[in-house]
């Protein structure tokens, strides 16, 4: 007993070691004047932020205690060795499950989706059986919503007549779906969603006084249209209604801070207990790749409706 609490204590140690190591304003120098990831993904854990996205091979892991400045951690959180297939690592996002105490990291490869763990938000993130999550077609952007009562939701994309996001009741092993609860969620069929390609995609899921909010990105990523909207619903499953002032972020829109191209990103609760949103947009005006990330505050009115708002905040990688 003494041995395993010891070992819960060094390994807390560690973690807020390395967090504070990750800002010490009084000594770093900026290598990057900005944050490298695209699909974004902020968990907020034990006092430290983490920061996953996109990446060409494996995921790295970045850490901050301040949003603004951020260091990358010297091991990847998920190497390809411990993955299921090859390339095209997308979207990863990472929660921690109390009941089991384990950090669970679902993510796209190949496109399809799939899950490891970890016991540290650092990772090393390995998947015990090397399989697609779900297997039976291609499938991306996989995300996590666990209700009130318990139950576990996966949230993600199908190619089913363009870019579509679907929704399945997990099974208590959180790695496998109950197939007969797939149901449709969101689809491309607003003039704003379609204006270079049919995609519904990116989803994120919120429940806030009774109320489910389900955040998406439509159109396709390359367009600089692409964009930020969200629904409504009184259940997980749906029926979903879409806000009817979408998109809520979008760079023709003063709110987008002159970025093209926003949107795929995810919402986070702070250490102050407010909401914000990182997401990702084009490199500039002119060029799509390299896609960075930036973060914005995230409010509700009070009629339940979600602003984005507020003076971007342009994240820095530091030594």
């Amino acid at each position: 007993m003494k041995t395993k609490l010891l070992m819960g204590m060094l390994f807390l140690w560690s973690i807020s070691c390395a967090c504070s190591s990750a800002q010490n304003t009084s000594d770093f120098s900026v290598t990057e004047h900005c944050l490298p990831i695209a699909d974004p993904y902020i968990l907020y854990y034990n006092d430290c932020y983490y920061a996953y996205g996109t990446n060409a091979q494996g995921f790295a892991v970045y850490l901050s205690s301040d949003l603004k400045h951020w260091r990358r951690n010297e091991t990847m959180a998920l190497s390809p060795e411990d993955s299921w297939g090859d390339k095209g690592y997308w979207a990863p996002e990472v929660y921690y499950i109390p009941s089991l105490k384990k950090f669970y990291m679902y993510y796209t490869v190949n496109e399809q989706v799939c899950v490891a763990t970890s016991d540290s938000p650092e990772g090393p993130f390995v998947q015990d059986v090397k399989k697609p999550l779900w297997g039976v077609e291609k499938n991306i952007d996989p995300s996590l919503f666990i209700d009130s009562d318990g139950k576990a939701y996966l949230y993600f994309v199908r190619f089913t007549g363009g870019n579509v996001i679907w929704c399945a009741e997990l099974n208590s092993d959180l790695k496998s779906l109950k197939e007969e609860t797939l149901t449709k969620c969101i689809e491309a069929r607003e003039g704003w969603e379609r204006k270079q390609a049919v995609v519904a995609e990116g989803p994120s899921v919120l429940k806030r006084d009774g109320v489910y909010y389900l955040l998406y990105s439509a159109n396709h990523f390359e367009s600089q249209d692409y964009a930020v909207g969200y629904a409504t619903a009184t259940a997980p499953m749906g029926p979903w209604k879409k806000y009817p002032g979408n998109p809520i972020l979008r760079r023709d829109s003063d709110k987008a801070g002159g970025l093209v191209g926003t949107g795929h990103g995810a919402p986070f609760l702070g250490k102050d207990g407010k909401y914000r949103y990182i997401y990702h947009a084009h490199a500039s005006q002119t060029e799509v790749q390299p896609r960075s990330s930036y973060i914005k505050d995230m409010n509700w009115d009070n009629k339940g409706v979600i602003s984005i708002t507020g003076e971007v905040l342009r994240p820095v990688v530091v030594k």
